[in-house]
C-alpha cells in the first residue's frame, strides 16, 4: 500500500486578521473571566455582602483620595449620600481599578438609593464592557443631568481630569490607544 500524505492548506495571516484573531481572543478570555465572576457571585448568600470588608482596599482608598473628585465620591458614599446614577457609574468605572471587587460594591451600597442587586448590575456591566475612566468633559455633561455635583470644584479645570491624579493600569491607556487608533482609521 502507497503511503498518502495529507497537506493542509493553511492561509497566510496578515496584519488584518492577525488583529481580528487577537481582539476576538480577548473577548472570549474576557467573557470567560466575567462568566467565572458571575457563576462565584452568585454562590454567595446575602450575609456575605452585608458583612463586606472594605477595609481590606486601605490601599487602593489612599490612591483614589488622590483626585478630589474621588475623595468627594468616597466621603459622600461613606456618609450614606445618594450620588446619582452618574455619579454611582463614575464610582464604579474609577474605584473598579484600585478596589476589589467586593470593596466597590461595599462602597456602592452605602449610596441610601442604591440596592445590592442595582450595584451588582452596574458593576457587572462596567466590567464586562470595560469602560474606560470618562474624560473631564463627559463628567461634566453627566454632572448637568442629575442634582449630586460629581465635580466637587467644576469651575477649576484639574478637577475630574482622573488621568493627571491618578496613575491607571496599563491596560487602560492601551485601550485607550486601540480606541484612537481605530478612530484615525475610520475617518479615513
Amino acid at each position: 500500500m502507497a503511503e498518502q500524505r495529507v497537506v493542509l492548506d493553511i492561509p497566510e495571516m496578515t496584519d488584518a486578521s492577525s488583529e481580528a484573531l487577537r481582539h476576538a481572543t480577548e473577548r472570549a478570555e474576557a467573557a470567560e473571566a466575567e462568566l467565572a465572576k458571575i457563576k462565584g457571585e452568585s454562590s454567595r448568600s446575602e450575609e456575605d455582602f452585608a458583612d463586606r470588608d472594605v477595609s481590606a482596599d486601605a490601599g487602593g482608598v489612599e490612591e483614589l483620595r488622590k483626585d478630589s473628585m474621588m475623595a468627594h465620591l468616597l466621603d459622600s458614599l461613606e456618609a450614606g449620600k445618594d450620588i446619582g446614577h452618574y455619579g454611582r457609574l463614575v464610582f464604579a468605572m474609577v474605584a473598579r481599578h484600585f478596589l476589589s471587587h467586593e470593596g466597590v460594591l461595599g462602597y456602592l451600597t452605602r449610596d441610601k438609593d442604591f440596592t445590592e442587586e442595582q450595584a451588582v448590575l452596574m458593576l457587572r456591566q462596567v466590567e464586562g464592557r470595560d469602560y474606560n475612566p470618562p474624560k473631564r468633559e463627559r463628567l461634566l455633561e453627566w454632572q448637568s443631568q442629575q442634582d449630586f455635583p460629581i465635580l466637587p470644584n467644576p469651575e477649576d479645570p484639574d478637577c475630574g481630569n482622573l488621568y493627571r491624579n491618578l496613575k491607571f493600569p496599563e491596560e487602560v491607556y492601551e485601550h485607550i490607544g486601540q480606541y484612537q487608533e481605530e478612530k484615525l482609521h475610520a475617518s479615513s
